[in-house]
């Protein structure tokens, strides 16, 4: 009876502290790291979702309507143009004024000439979800009458389901709840197709 006692003591007791006391430490340090995952992954989608902006603007600059699809919006961003007004001599200038030298140019320039000229290597991944295993970014574009006014209207979106895969279920679907008890999108979007935010991220 002595030895089970002294066995229990000095290797079972240890063993069953050691294992308490790594449920412990593990149950503090997950929800620490599924945060770090989630800001990493966050921080690279919003970067991905502010480009899809970037050339949303520009195109809608040049046709007054926004894009519906991701491969239609890399598509202008490599074969379009936009258009700018170069001025040439200064409006300050009163005597250039006078004998009329200001002007301006309108001239068509290359979209990947002037737009995102150092993110060209990345541009024809935006239609994909960072960390997804190629899930597609959601987008689409309605012309919305607001105020008896048509407006045209985009948004992109990356679920957290889709922006999360691989990090713990429980974990994400707390983070959902808590943003949905708050009104906001479970996840990622830029812009609103049902009421006009100017393009906003829900980030911002």
């Amino acid at each position: 009876m002595k030895i089970f006692y002294k066995v229990m003591t000095y290797l079972v007791f240890p063993v069953i502290i050691v294992g308490l006391v790594y449920l412990i430490y593990e149950s503090v340090m997950e929800p620490v790291r599924f945060n770090k995952e989630v800001e990493r992954r966050t921080e690279v989608s919003i970067d991905r979702l502010k480009n899809i902006r970037t050339l949303q603007e520009a195109y809608k600059s040049k046709t007054g309507r926004y894009i519906s699809t991701t491969d239609s919006l890399i598509d202008f961003y490599h074969n379009g143009t936009i258009t700018i007004v170069k001025q040439i001599g200064s409006m300050d200038d009163s005597i250039a004024v006078a004998r009329k030298l200001v002007k301006r140019e309108i001239i068509e320039v290359a979209v990947k000439d002037t737009l995102l000229k150092n993110k060209a290597h990345v541009i024809d991944s935006i239609k994909y979800i960072p960390f997804s295993g190629g899930r597609l970014v959601q987008m689409e574009s309605v012309v919305k009458q607001v105020s008896g006014v048509n407006i045209p209207l985009f948004e992109a979106v990356i679920p957290y389901d889709d922006l999360l895969i691989g990090l713990e279920r429980q974990l994400i679907i707390n983070l959902k709840a808590e943003k949905e008890d708050m009104g906001r999108y479970p996840g990622l979007k830029v812009g609103d197709i049902n009421n006009p935010n100017n393009n906003a991220g829900n980030w911002e």
